[in-house]
This record gives structure tokens, C-alpha cells and sequence, in this order.
């Protein structure tokens, strides 16, 4: 079924890339895909808050990932560690979310504000049931945006918290006059307040936050969002919460019902292969599992395709941002490891899921106006993993180092053909590509081989504008699995890539199989 509807909705777009790349450089061999790039006919923006991040309380993503404490022998700054928060600015990370996920409906922020000595204890219910000492909140959630030079994206308690608390915290937080939470801001040691753009009206509440019905939710949401008001100049973009997967009855009802109040509205999805059940490992696979995660990763394209359509009914102006602030890979975690802890090793595998998927977020830019990997550190698909006090990279941050190029470039409408790749009668497409230009008008082309096997030669005519030279950087190996450990940190990683050649306005590229591509064009 998945398979046919994934059909009807792409079918339009394979009419269209036939008939674009008809007059495209030709060639005879049969693995090559034919591409055109309009350079001279973007208009749409990449918002930057795509390529945004979620750390929740959950395993050893906040303590034991960012916050080490004060004292600790590992170098940090006010108890954040310093290499952590070098990697992410460096990979220009634009937005955080905090603190959940269904951590965030449990959550009571006055627990986590004063005298770290006089916070109390909680017990995390939803991640392992251990107790935490609240001493990462607040004031260390916003220095943390502050060190990464990030906006901070707060995600409020509906499923158990009140219109009261949820309202006072963003008093708390953003109101420079006189009232009991500005000054308690104050007396804990911020004299100003601080900027925040980014707040979420719970999260999961038809699960986790609380298991509620569309149309409930929807009255709750009007209700708590007229209370997180808009103080001393800060203007609050509000995100209802949204559906999941192929739930399109809750943006339907919230569209119709809320539509109205929101800015955003969420969207969650995660690739799981095997099922929820029978989840397979990060890292010990076969093409099976390969191509099984590929396919469900590229299932997201589909889903906001009609998630879209149902929200241009009652937005036609594009108003509401769609924001994806839970998408990644979920696998079984690591052998030796806590269930709830959620820790996964990060592959080959994941990068291509990493630069498909952005690639997608690129080309509906017009609706996804942010996006948020879950999780930054230790947790799922993370970009960092750390064992005291050392750090790993990952593939997949590796890809968002590449992809950075796009953040706020204007995307270049592309038309593609391109071969399949094909595993027990089942196929995708092998190449995923998206283009932009920056304010320089130098033209970023992203590309993805999602065929483990075989490489592919891409043929581009680029139109509208005059080019000179290509440079690239490529991330790949031999093997599928391959992934970066504490004892070889650099087993994956970009390098530079030669594959690429241009004459005139045609572009020449061998793609070598399972890799990931970024082309800088001037």
C-alpha cells in the first residue's frame, strides 16, 4: 500500500523531471542520472532553523553529554563542556530544543532554577526512572544556546503543568520590568532577560503528553497559548503540537480548530527498521537492513507532501511553518547499554539517512520552516558521543558539518532523472539532491547515492548563470558499517572529492556508491 501511494504522489514529479531533463546532456551509459539546475529562478528561503537540533533529559544526552558541572576535571565553562559546545558552533547549529520530548510534560521549571544546592530531586518516569538533581534548568539551558550561539526552543508542560506555571516561565524568562518572576530572575543572578523566539505548547499529547484526543488538545492549546504573552519586545513564534506519521486526522482537527493561534505546528517522525518491535542494530547489518531504513527514511518525503495539503486548506498563505522537531534513526541500542538510556552507535547508514532527509526538508522549504535531529549527544542519532572525557563525531554530524552551506540560501529549483536502485523487487531512487545559492551566488549542490553497490554518473546542465570551477567534499567507505569509535574517531569523516568536473554550463559527476556529496559551484 505504502509502496503505491508513494507512487501516486511521485508520479507528477517523475512527469515533470522526464520533461525537464529532455533537452539535459545525454548519455549512453545506463547507470546515469540526467539533472538540470535552474540557477536563475529560486525564490524560496532555506530557513537555517532547519538544520536545528532536541536534546532531552534522556540518558546521557544533558548530563554526562553537556552539563559535567563546575568542578569537574573536564574542561567546561559554568559546567558546560567546552568541546561539545566548539563542535556545535561549528557546525553553526541554529536551533536547541529542551527539555523533552515526554520528559518536557513532566517538567516543572521552578524545580530547576536557584541555588543548584536547593533544587529538589525529580525521578525521570519516562527514561529509565532514574533521579535527577536538577541542576541543568533554566539559567543553564540558556547559557548553553548562549555558548552555541543558538536559538533556544523551550518546550512547555501541558500534560501535567498548568496555564499558571507555563505562563510565568515565560515571564520569567523574557519580562525586564518589575513582577515576582522577573525579579526571582534577578535575584538569581540575570539581570536581563533573555530572547526567547522559539516556545512549543506541549509535545506528543495524543501519547506521551498526556494521551488526548485532536479535538481536546485543540481546546487546550487555545486556551494555554493565550497566556504565553509576548513581554518587553520579545515576540514568541507558538508550536502547537502536532501529528505523527500518517496521523493526518490531528492536522486536520487542529488546523480547522487552532490554526488560527499557532505559528507552527510539529511533526514527528521517526525511521525505525524492523518495527517498534524489532528493531535491528546500528551497526551490524547487511544490504537488507540497508535498504529497509533507506526506504522508510524516504517515506518522510510522502508524509509531508499530504500533511501539507491538508494545511494549505486552511492556510493557504503558508503562515504556519511545519516543524519536524523529532526526526531520525531509531535502532536497537548498544549491547551492554541501558534500554531506556536509548544509546545507539551512528553509521554510514545514518549519514545517508541525515542527507536524504535534509534534502527533502530543503525542497519543501515553502511549508518545513524547522527541523530538529533527535537526538545532539549519546541519544539515537546523535551528532556527538562522549565517554568521559572524550568526544566521537559522527557520520551524521559530519553531514550537517557539509550542509551547513544551505542554511538561508535561496533554493534552485532542480529537475531530476535518475536510475533506480533496486533490492528484491522493491526500489527508491539511488540519487536524493537538492541545490541552493548563497548571498555570494555560489551554488551548493547536495548529493546522496543511496545504492550501497554501485556508483552513478550525473549529468547536469546548469541554467541561468555563467560558472567557472566545482570543489567538493565527499563522506564514504568500503564498508556499510563503518562508523566512528572511541578508539578510531576518524574511521569516517569528509575528505576531498575529486569526481567532479566542470566544462561551460555542463556538469559532470561520478557519484561513487553509499555517499554522501557536497559541490560548491562558482
Amino acid at each position: 500500500m505504502r509502496q503505491t501511494r508513494t507512487f501516486m504522489i511521485g508520479i507528477l514529479i517523475f512527469v515533470f523531471a522526464a520533461a525537464a531533463v529532455t533537452n539535459a546532456p545525454q548519455d549512453e551509459e545506463g547507470n546515469t542520472a540526467l539533472l538540470i539546475i535552474n540557477a536563475d529562478q529560486g525564490q524560496l528561503k532555506i530557513s537555517r532553523h532547519i538544520y536545528g537540533h532536541f536534546s532531552e533529559h534522556l540518558g546521557r544526552c544533558i548530563y554526562g553529554g553537556y552539563w559535567v558541572g563546575e568542578h569537574s576535571p573536564i574542561k567546561n565553562t559554568r559546567g558546560i563542556r567546552d568541546d561539545v559546545v566548539a563542535a556545535l558552533r561549528k557546525i553553526k547549529v541554529p536551533v536547541l530544543r529542551w527539555p523533552g520530548g515526554c520528559f518536557a510534560d513532566e517538567y516543572h521549571w521552578k524545580d530547576g532554577v536557584g541555588p543548584p544546592s536547593e533544587r529538589p530531586t525529580l525521578v525521570n518516569t519516562h527514561w529509565g526512572g532514574v533521579t535527577e538533581n536538577n541542576h541543568f534548568g533554566t539559567h543553564e539551558f540558556l547559557d548553553l544556546c548562549r555558548q552555541i550561539g543558538c536559538e533556544p526552543y523551550i518546550c512547555g508542560n501541558v500534560g501535567s503543568g498548568t496555564v499558571k506555571e507555563m505562563s510565568e516561565w515565560v515571564e520569567y524568562i523574557t519580562f525586564d520590568g518589575q513582577s515576582p518572576m522577573a525579579d526571582w530572575r534577578r535575584k538569581n543572578g540575570k539581570d536581563e532577560p533573555w530572547t526567547l523566539k522559539f516556545f512549543g505548547i506541549g509535545n506528543e499529547n495524543w501519547g506521551c503528553g498526556g494521551n488526548m484526543q485532536p479535538e481536546f488538545y485543540a481546546d487546550v492549546y487555545r486556551r494555554f497559548q493565550t497566556y504565553v504573552r509576548n513581554f518587553s519586545g520579545n515576540r514568541i513564534y507558538k508550536i502547537a503540537c502536532g501529528s505523527y506519521g500518517e496521523n493526518y486526522e490531528w492536522t486536520e482537527v487542529l488546523m480547522e480548530r487552532a490554526g488560527r493561534s499557532m505559528n507552527g505546528l510539529s511533526f514527528h517522525y521517526y525511521t525505525v527498521p524492523g518495527g517498534w518491535g524489532n528493531k535491528n542494530s546500528a551497526t551490524q547489518f547487511g544490504e537488507k537492513e540497508w535498504f529497509e531504513t533507506l526506504d522508510k527514511a524516504l517515506f518522510i518525503d510522502e508524509l509531508i507532501t499530504r500533511h501539507s495539503i491538508i494545511m494549505d486548506r486552511y492556510d493557504p498563505q503558508k503562515r504556519v511553518g511545519m516543524v519536524v522537531d523529532e526526526w531520525g534513526t531509531w535502532y536497537e541500542v548498544e549491547p551492554g547499554t541501558k534500554p531506556a538510556f536509548l544509546f545507539q552507535q551512528n553509521s554510514l547508514r545514518d549519514a545517508l539517512v541525515a542527507g536524504a532527509t535534509l534534502n527533502i526538508f530543503n525542497r519543501h522549504c515553502d511549508r518545513v520552516k524547522m527541523a530538529n535531529l533527535a537526538q545532539t549527544i549519546n541519544v539515537l542519532q546523535a551528532l556527538i558521543l562522549t565517554k568521559d572525557e572524550q568526544m566521537v563525531l559522527t557520520p551524521t554530524y559530519h553531514v550537517f558539518d557539509l550542509y551547513k552551506v544551505h542554511q538561508d540560501a535561496t533554493l534552485i529549483p532542480i529537475a531530476m532523472k535518475a536510475p533506480h536502485y533496486t533490492y528484491h523487487e522493491k526500489s527508491i531512487p539511488q540519487v536524493s539532491a537538492s541545490a541552493s545559492k548563497n548571498s555570494q551566488g555560489h551554488i551548493h549542490l547536495s548529493l546522496c547515492n543511496l545504492n550501497p553497490n554501485d556508483s552513478v554518473k550525473i549529468m547536469c546542465e546548469i541554467r541561468g548563470v555563467q560558472t567557472q570551477t566545482v570543489s567538493g567534499q565527499i563522506l564514504t567507505s568500503d564498508e556499510m558499517t563503518a562508523h566512528n569509535t572511541f578508539q578510531n574517531p576518524d574511521a569516517i569523516r569528509p575528505q576531498n572529492f575529486n569526481g567532479a568536473a566542470l566544462t561551460n554550463s555542463t556538469l559532470k559527476v561520478m557519484l561513487p556508491a553509499k555517499s554522501v556529496v557536497m559541490l560548491e559551484i562558482k
